[in-house]
């Protein structure tokens, strides 16, 4: 998979903490506009937090036709669901997050041997070049190509904690299963054979981003994740059961998504905006840290083949009168969206006709 462009990383913020936790650097502190500043407490984003879509992957792997009803509104309606009875087992699950709390409890030095070099999006460190005036994320991650196995690059796969490489495979594999299945229900509701999706994408690649958000003493005044939307097909989470940090943007409220346990979280990306022609959109989220309690989220992405070409299908164009998207290939799409941190829905802007 191409590599990202030269880029300076920030530091450390799990570091930043344990040296010293009332220190919050000038260029991760944020600056709320109006809308960034509006509560995530008031009623409506509660009330809307409880509306959040539940969808079983049971059903729909029988094709059931309420459930691919209910897939279609969430997808319509919300663009993010959260998907139980998916199959994957609760050890598998619980194995991925014990590993991974472990692998954060390394000393620096340890964690540094896989280090994410500034020419590659693989290994240890964080996630977007740190360019002058750029506020930064409140966040450590640990990136990994899982997906087709010939991406991926066994020189950033951790040795220590023992057993953690295990378990990222055990999990991944779940995933890759639940994503598969979730892309041939969407085949299904966007009007086409079970296994359209999966045929355009030729290789479906899946990468294996894990966040970690450490503690702070102000979290109003830092972003764990900045505001962005995905910018490949869909995307399966796991969170944590007991710590609320993901929020969805949703009527102009920021929605917390509360965990489900055993649940993955499901989001609509860019992808499948472009081919749906607008009728699914991807939705832009965030992740707030807390003042009491280290988080980690384990978000699998998975994409199209760097040399797809994405563009609305015919039968939605025709079914809608207007074509919304133009052509792109997807490995520019996703070296472009690489080049700078997301913000928002931006970068999705660059694929629409008239831009």
């Amino acid at each position: 998979m191409s590599s990202t462009p030269d880029m300076a990383f920030a530091p450390n913020v799990q570091e930043i903490v344990r040296s010293d936790p009332s220190q919050i650097p000038e260029n991760f502190l944020i600056i709320r506009n109006e809308e960034e500043g509006k509560s995530n407490n008031t009623a409506d984003a509660c009330h809307l937090s409880s509306e959040i879509p539940i969808v079983d992957l049971s059903l729909l792997s029988r094709g059931h036709k309420e459930e691919l009803n209910k897939l279609d509104q969430a997808c319509k309606e919300w663009g993010f669901f959260q998907v139980v009875n998916h199959g994957v087992a609760t050890e598998v699950l619980q194995e991925m997050k014990d590993s991974t709390a472990k692998f954060f409890e390394l000393p620096l030095e340890e964690k540094n041997k896989i280090r994410m070099p500034s020419d590659d999006f693989q290994g240890y460190g964080q996630a977007y070049a740190a360019s002058q005036g750029q506020t930064l994320d409140w966040s450590d991650a640990l990136f990994l190509g899982v997906y087709p196995s010939h991406f991926r690059k066994l020189k950033f796969w951790p040795t220590s904690p023992e057993g953690f490489k295990d378990a990222i495979e055990a999990y991944s594999s779940g995933v890759k299963r639940v994503g598969d299945e979730l892309l041939r229900s969407l085949s299904l509701t966007l009007g086409m054979e079970k296994d359209a999706l999966l045929k355009l994408h030729q290789e479906v690649v899946q990468v294996l981003r894990v966040n970690y958000y450490p503690t702070c003493h102000m979290p109003d005044k830092v972003l764990g994740l900045s505001p962005h939307s995905d910018t490949g097909t869909i995307t399966i989470l796991m969170q944590e059961d007991n710590v609320t940090g993901l929020q969805i943007r949703k009527e102009g409220e920021w929605v917390p998504v509360k965990p489900i346990p055993n649940a993955l979280v499901v989001n609509v990306g860019d992808v499948i905006e472009i081919l749906s022609n607008g009728k699914y959109k991807s939705i832009e989220h965030r992740a707030v840290t807390t003042e009491n309690k280290a988080r980690i989220s384990y978000a699998s992405f998975l994409l199209p083949h760097p040399d797809v070409e994405i563009e609305p299908f015919d039968h939605i164009v025709e079914a809608l009168e207007s074509r919304r998207y133009k052509k792109v290939k997807y490995g520019d799409y996703l070296r472009n969206s690489l080049k700078g941190k997301l913000k928002g829905k931006a970068h999705i802007e660059t694929a629409k006709i008239g831009s």
